[in-house]
């Protein structure tokens, strides 16, 4: 079978097993074994030829995402295994969990590695819903209302993508032909400037809001912060750090396409419109947070603001790697923050507090990997965002201002809270503390992380940096 298939397959397979077994602890370690093995196969994608088959497309612009996808996807099974224990589960709920994060992961794949955007609209709904069922794994009302929201508004953005679907299909119809031709990113790309530039306006207008809502950003952004902070707290690391990454890029697909009508309207300023938006809310909400989940909820609309504001600038190797960057560090946050309110025995920022002092491994990571969120060097962050400022100063020089404010007002809140959670006065914990292996699965993945993301920072290697410049040429 076809490699991309079969990294698509292998999860879904997987969550099949994971429906059936009933024993936490077992579901866990085989939730483990099946994201291993999908990410032997995602990097060996990184060396497959690229080109297009059926419905898929190897290229420089997804191949580096899908790894990415599949290393989160098992630190995150790591950190899920430590703390599933307390998740209260009975043996219904833990095999619904287990298999949606598989079912997750697997939809990710095929929305990164899919050339049809048909495909791609229904592989992103199916990660969607799969989302959906683990933030309401609990049953409870603040649960509930909080997978009922995600639902509603991500259901009014994919059918707002799925018209703006149709309407690029109509707008390629008369050149491209019926079927599948008519549906391909590729073949969409190699007959835009012969498309209906009308359809295809409209056609974008619907997939940047729709598309857009998934990614978290800015008008319909309100689901992210109830739905990552009341589901399972794993759930949050996969919501930052991978659904709004394929969202993203399944817009990105669609604004290229667009581009290359020369008659088109210029779909640069819906996603610096939409970029800076997200960016300046998030950092005036980033104060007034008094869970952390919530907080650091607030922070990905931000940051995927700058990553919108990058590509509607075109600096995409910026938007690239400020999307991979935001993913590895942030999914970090949450592996730390998680196990701190598994100590504390709450997410309130109020009750949480000198996590260097009492626990050094997590306290110091923890300040570490929100360092790096708020941009401080060496690490990945600092790197996209200073090409992010050098690239606004010298194609528009105006957004320097609300784009300084934004990072500014974001950067403050954020190490005031890094000062409060790691390095304020310690606050008591809860009454039963953590065993060696939870702590072990919380901190190793946090610092494995970090390690990553430093190297992205600072020593990135040859051929994933020619690869992250091949996929910002994709882009145009």
């Amino acid at each position: 079978m076809y490699l991309p298939w079969i990294i698509v397959f292998l999860p879904w397979a997987g969550a099949v097993a994971l429906a059936l077994i009933p024993r936490l602890d077992v579901a866990a370690r085989v939730n483990i074994g099946v994201a291993a093995l999908s990410l032997v196969l995602a990097l060996t994608l990184l060396g497959y030829p690229a080109g297009e088959q059926g419905w898929t497309r190897v290229d420089a612009l997804n191949a580096p995402f899908v790894a990415l996808s599949a290393f989160i996807g098992l630190t995150t099974a790591i950190f899920s295994a430590g703390q599933v224990a307390h998740e209260n589960f009975d043996a219904l709920r833990g095999r619904a969990y287990h298999a949606a994060f598989q079912v997750f992961l697997g939809a990710q794949a095929l929305a990164l590695l899919s050339d049809n955007m048909g495909v791609m609209w229904v592989a992103i709904e199916i990660a969607t819903l799969a989302s959906v069922l683990m933030v309401a794994v609990h049953g409870t009302p603040a649960a509930i209302e909080a997978a009922w929201k995600f639902f509603i508004l991500c259901g009014v953005g994919i059918a707002l993508a799925l018209f703006g679907t149709i309407l690029l299909y109509m707008a390629a119809q008369p050149v491209a032909g019926h079927g599948d031709p008519g549906l391909s990113w590729a073949a969409l790309h190699a007959v835009a400037a012969k498309c209906d530039a009308g359809l295809l306006n409209l056609a974008l207008v619907f997939l940047a809001v729709g598309y857009g809502t998934k990614a978290g950003l800015v008008p319909l952004h309100s689901w992210l912060p109830d739905a990552e902070a009341e589901g399972p707290i794993a759930i949050s690391a996969v919501l930052s750090g991978l659904l709004l990454n394929a969202a993203l890029m399944a817009l990105l697909r669609a604004q290229s396409i667009v581009a290359a009508n020369p008659q088109a309207v210029a779909a640069d300023g819906i996603l610096v419109a939409l970029g800076l938006a997200s960016l300046l809310l998030s950092a005036l909400a980033l104060w007034r947070r008094r869970d952390a989940r919530r907080f650091f909820a607030w922070s990905s609309i931000g940051h995927m603001g700058l990553a919108s504001l990058a590509f509607g600038l075109g600096a995409n190797l910026a938007g690239l790697l400020h999307m991979a960057a935001h993913s590895v560090v942030k999914s970090a946050i949450f592996f730390g923050i998680g196990h701190a309110a598994r100590i504390k025995g709450s997410q309130k920022i109020a009750d949480i507090g000198g996590l260097a002092a009492t626990h050094p491994g997590l306290g110091w990571g923890l300040a570490i990997a929100i360092a790096a969120i708020a941009g401080m060097p060496p690490f990945a962050v600092f790197a996209s965002e200073f090409l992010l400022v050098t690239e606004t100063a010298a194609r528009n020089a105006w957004l320097l201002a609300p784009l300084g404010i934004g990072l500014l007002v974001s950067v403050a809140a954020e190490i005031t809270l890094l000062q409060r959670l790691c390095l304020g006065d310690p606050t008591p914990d809860g009454a039963t503390p953590p065993t060696t292996m939870e702590s072990l699965t919380a901190v190793l993945p946090l610092w494995l992380h970090l390690g990553l993301a430093l190297v992205m920072g600072i020593a990135m290697p040859a051929g994933m940096a020619a690869m992250l410049r091949a996929g910002a040429g994709i882009l145009g």
